[in-house]
């Protein structure tokens, strides 16, 4: 659950990384950015606002996905970002040309990779981060070691002398 706690939180940064970055691409490169290009390849969109909403659907969703598989395997300082580079390696070099859903990266302007490719490195650096600070929180603020003292309220409830 954290891991897809992290994830979503790992897309947010994200998605604000491709939206700021959108506009530096040259105006032929502008086209709509994979998440939405997947979308519209796959007929998941209906009207522009229903299209805009799974796209977010989509994307968010596919975040907390591979931010739950990230989270189950072993970690090391920058493997976050080395998960954000393979998960962009897998998808826009693998399973999405494979499935015939979109091109594969090499097809695509090198602006939109380069693009694409810093997003997942914010994407895989936020997550590590995320989740590390997650699973701190767990532990320590949100925790209860068995040593601990009892709160002012439970002493106050258990009475005098317990």
């Amino acid at each position: 659950m954290l891991g897809a706690l992290a994830g979503l939180a790992a897309s947010v940064a994200m998605t604000s990384a491709m939206r700021r970055s959108r506009g530096l691409l040259n105006e032929t490169s502008r086209y709509p950015l994979p998440p939405r290009e997947i979308v519209d390849r796959l007929n998941f969109g209906g009207d522009e606002g229903q299209a805009r909403a799974n796209t977010l659907l989509a994307h968010f969703g596919f975040g907390a996905m591979t931010g739950a598989v990230f989270a189950i395997l072993p970690r090391r300082r920058g493997s976050g970002t080395l998960f954000g580079l393979g998960v962009w390696a897998a998808s826009y070099l693998g399973w999405i040309p494979a499935a015939r859903i979109l091109a594969p990266a090499w097809r695509h302007p090198a602006g939109r990779n380069l693009l694409m490719i810093a997003a997942h490195m914010v994407w895989g650096t936020v997550l590590a981060k995320s989740l590390s600070e997650l699973e701190a929180a767990e532990a320590e603020a949100f925790g209860r070691p068995s040593d601990a003292e009892l709160s002012v309220l439970e002493r106050r409830e258990r009475g005098p002398g317990r």
